[in-house]
């Protein structure tokens, strides 16, 4: 079998469902039926300063998972809202929070991950509302990456994009988007607002959204996973 590793990106919504319900219990376990390894995570932390974490710590630690260290002060589980979840067969190499510009304060996670394929550098992002500021934070993100050494790479998160993404895919660089699944709103999904980017030299052998329940009132995006070989 070719060796692979399931990745998955969610907005949590500050777990805050539908149902106006705030319900970490919840968002844990529409996580937790995804079998991913590695998860990203947007709006996982409350918004008002200290923005303490929407998905406590101790929650997710408790069902096996390791929140990796991007953390602000105040008990925050990730970076401008953005987190990242790793199991024990994932190890951490490297961490770096990533500024990214716009109207309102904006930011991407990157770790560089020891995987089943070997090393892969994942970066999560909740891009902004306007398109033109879209495609900056993708080219920003994209020019922070060319600065490194190169390692196979996956772009997650949540890209606010409705449509085909195509400016996006020009200003990403090196990484290009997979085809997207609907996933938002997580009801009745029309727009594929969750996405993955690719380096040229890894594969998703399968991909798509989750919609068992309860992910359809969890939040109001669908999770969205795939599954990465090398190419």
């Amino acid at each position: 079998m070719t060796p692979h590793f399931r990745i998955a990106s969610y907005n949590l919504q500050k777990c805050v469902g539908l149902d106006l319900r705030r319900r970490p219990d919840r968002s844990l376990q529409v996580i937790e039926a995804l079998a991913a390894e590695v998860v990203v995570l947007q709006e996982a932390d409350k918004r008002l300063p200290p923005r303490p974490a929407a998905l406590p710590h101790g929650m997710a630690e408790a069902e096996g998972w390791h929140p990796v260290p991007f953390g602000e002060p105040g008990g925050s589980l990730g970076w401008h809202g953005n987190a990242m979840l790793i199991r024990d067969t994932i190890k951490v190499l490297e961490t770096q929070h990533i500024n990214l510009p716009g109207l309102e304060p904006r930011g991407a996670i990157r770790a560089d991950l020891m995987t089943a394929i070997g090393a892969v550098r994942v970066v999560g992002a909740h891009l902004g509302v306007i398109r033109r500021y879209r495609v900056l934070q993708v080219a920003t993100i994209a020019r922070a990456l060319k600065n490194l050494p190169h390692m196979p790479t996956v772009l997650t998160g949540d890209f606010n994009e409705w449509g085909s993404g195509m400016a996006m895919d020009t200003a990403a660089g090196e990484l290009d988007f997979i085809p997207a699944h609907p996933s938002f709103p997580s009801p009745r999904p029309v727009a594929p607002l969750d996405r993955f980017a690719l380096t040229r030299d890894l594969l998703a052998k399968a991909h798509g959204a989750h919609s068992t329940a309860p992910a359809r009132v969890a939040s109001d995006h669908l999770p969205v996973w795939a599954e990465i070989t090398l190419r």
